[in-house]
């Protein structure tokens, strides 16, 4: 990787090979030096006129159990799951590439990433920018951090200063919901379901979206990779709001999934299933996607734990919906 200087320093071109990151470059008003993105970039709207740089060799319409299997198969043989199309990169000609460290199986390698820069005489001139958040705060210091390499450093200040006003204000109502001086097991239990078959836990972020969200989450550890969970350590932890939100996949693919919870041993005993509060959210836009719009889910849990007192967010009027209530009897 090349520590060089890029030869174009007023306005440097950028491309992104992460969806999340796509949408901080747009939220930091860089879509203009934004010249290319990756396969699963689709927001906000204006970007599918961008080239794309990277595609899939993951098969995502076989089911759930098989995409699993096909994932593991692939990672145990060491074969990349995404790809760069390196000619269009290279002559694209970037003088950032902006990508991730965080999980290789949700977007292509960091390591596949330097190799290329390294090799390739067309990018001596391109710098990384890698983005490895576990956390929320992780996510609010990438866009600082961003807005700082790419000289808008007061953009990405406005920027954040909108984003926690509104983790304010969210704070304020769960602060109103709650009863002063009640203990934190008071919070309704929460659990997010990440992955159907096998069945997996959010993980990550996910933990402190649901705390500022005035929810217990006791499935998973903040800042720790979403894990694997026996169906009856759901069942035991009794959850009063369940929500169902596979990593990839948007509300129509969820719900055509996520029936077969209702033949599981105890599904009717749950409390969220008993009291009606059992979501399907779209994952792949609001709760897996390590951007901005996590404080557009933080609204949307707050309203679905608290809904007698925290608003409906403004995501409710978008189409396709952000989230649906349904009932798995």
């Amino acid at each position: 990787m090349s520590s060089s200087a890029s030869p174009n320093t007023t306005r440097p071109r950028i491309a992104s090979l992460l969806s999340s990151a796509t949408e901080m470059l747009y939220g930091l008003g860089l879509a203009d030096q934004v010249v290319a993105v990756s396969h699963e970039c689709d927001w906000p709207p204006e970007v599918a006129e961008q080239p794309r740089v990277t595609f899939s060799h993951i098969d995502d319409s076989l089911s759930s159990l098989e995409i699993d299997t096909q994932v593991k198969q692939q990672s145990a043989a060491g074969m990349a799951l995404y790809e760069i199309d390196r000619a269009q990169l290279e002559t694209l000609a970037p003088d950032f590439i902006v990508t991730q460290a965080q999980c290789d199986v949700c977007a292509v390698r960091y390591e596949d990433v330097v190799s290329l820069v390294e090799r390739s005489e067309a990018l001596r001139h391109t710098k990384i920018i890698s983005l490895s958040p576990d956390s929320l705060v992780d996510v609010l210091q990438d866009i600082r951090r961003l807005g700082e390499q790419l000289g808008a450093t007061a953009a990405a200040e406005r920027f954040l200063a909108q984003l926690n006003d509104r983790l304010t204000a969210v704070e304020a109502q769960i602060t109103g919901a709650q009863v002063a001086g009640a203990p934190p097991e008071a919070a309704p239990r929460v659990a997010i379901i990440e992955w159907l078959d096998p069945i997996m836990i959010a993980g990550n972020w996910t933990p402190d979206l649901v705390r500022r969200a005035g929810g217990q989450y006791n499935l998973a550890t903040a800042g720790e990779h979403s894990p694997y969970v026996d169906w009856s350590a759901i069942v035991a932890d009794d959850p009063q709001v369940l929500i169902v939100a596979p990593c990839g996949f948007d509300i129509e693919r969820t719900w055509s999934e996520c029936q077969s919870l209702a033949q599981l041993d105890g599904w009717q005993n749950l409390s969220a299933v008993r009291s009606g509060r059992v979501t399907i959210m779209d994952g792949n836009a609001y709760l897996n996607r390590s951007g901005p719009r996590l404080i557009d889910t933080v609204e949307i849990l707050a309203h679905l734990i608290h809904p007698d007192r925290c608003s409906m967010p403004a995501v409710v009027n978008e189409s396709p919906p952000a989230w649906r209530q349904i009932e798995l009897l």
